[in-house]
């Protein structure tokens, strides 16, 4: 299951900052009708990402009845992205099985 999109940085403060990039409500409700058949708990979903011409791993966070994709430092910084930028992301839910 592949997307594609684009939204805006938010920052989720805590102990240390975390930034997320929220996913669009109609990708979201996509990847809620295939959740059982990716999450390996919690209700996190892994998936592949691309930003540019980087590559990362990570997992969805539900949230509010979406989902947050992680932005970690070492994607952010090289290309300067922080919070309120709006970005373009492609990415794979990766299925079990």
């Amino acid at each position: 299951m592949q997307f594609t999109f684009a939204g805006r940085v938010i920052e989720w403060r805590g102990p240390a900052p975390y930034y997320y990039l929220p996913v669009p409500d109609e990708e979201s409700a996509d990847i809620r009708e295939v959740a059982a058949m990716a999450t390996y708990g919690w209700g996190v979903i892994p998936v592949l990402a691309r930003i540019g011409d980087t590559d990362f791993e990570t997992s969805l966070f539900p949230r509010d009845g979406g989902y947050l994709l992680p932005l970690k430092a070492a994607v952010r910084r090289p290309r300067q992205i922080t919070a309120g930028d709006e970005i373009t992301v492609e990415m794979t839910v990766r299925l079990r099985g």
